[in-house]
């Protein structure tokens, strides 16, 4: 039975967690505060941490460090505040995944399952078209140069490198981004957002080579691609 860690201070929002990752089969150890979470870490072992940002006594990115220094496990953050500086800096530190309140409860589950999915299989580090993505720490360069994407840009280009030798609908990249600013991503929004970040890592972004078109069915990735 898969083991979660749930460093929420809700109690409200903790209990109806606990009972939904119950009923879908997990074991959860809660804590409220960093303090106790930290605390909890120490001689326990878990397949992944459900944190909070925010915390009484502090945030938790001190829990995602200690976790990741001390076990092999995905950490996805749980935000209410919409606070992209701060998801990006969850990402930057090691975190998989984030999710804003209020969110959908079979959007968390499915989030939890991808990425225990993931876990131990996924390569750290990709390469295309100039373009290097270091998943461990959460930088991108181009060309050597490091380039500054926001939290839903970065989530786009990974779902891209997750899928590359498949085309990806237009339909599963709005289900992958429908929380990831905060707001609702419809088809429209998601043209800006595949524009913006063609121009970040693209040399020509009138001619991509890294995001290509699928006519009247999506994107995929461009050919020149290589994981470690």
């Amino acid at each position: 039975m898969k083991r979660i860690f749930l460093v929420e201070d809700d109690h409200a929002i903790a209990k109806n967690l606990i009972l939904l990752l119950r009923s879908e089969g997990f074991t959860v150890t809660h804590a409220s505060t960093r303090r106790e979470a930290l605390a909890a870490l120490d001689g326990n072992r878990f397949d992944l941490a459900l944190v909070d940002i925010s915390l009484p006594d502090g945030n938790g990115f001190t829990v995602c460090t200690e976790v990741k220094e001390t076990q092999d496990i995905p950490v996805i953050f749980l935000t209410a505040s919409g606070d992209e500086a701060s998801v990006v800096t969850g990402l930057n530190i090691g975190a998989d995944d984030y999710i804003t309140k209020p969110f959908r409860p079979r959007e968390l589950i499915a989030r939890i399952k991808a990425a225990m999915r993931k876990n131990g299989q996924a390569p750290s580090a990709f390469e295309v078209c100039g373009l290097h993505v270091d998943t461990a720490s959460g930088v991108v360069k181009k060309n050597g140069n490091e380039v500054f994407l926001s939290a839903l840009e970065y989530r786009l280009l990974l779902v891209f490198l997750g899928n590359p030798k498949s085309v990806v609908t237009r339909g599963r990249l709005l289900d992958e981004l429908w929380d990831a600013a905060g707001e609702f991503v419809n088809d429209n929004t998601l043209t800006v957002y595949i524009k913006r970040l063609r121009e970040k890592i693209e040399d020509d972004p009138a001619n991509p080579q890294i995001i290509l078109t699928v006519r009247g069915t999506g994107y995929r990735l461009g050919d020149a691609y290589a994981s470690e």
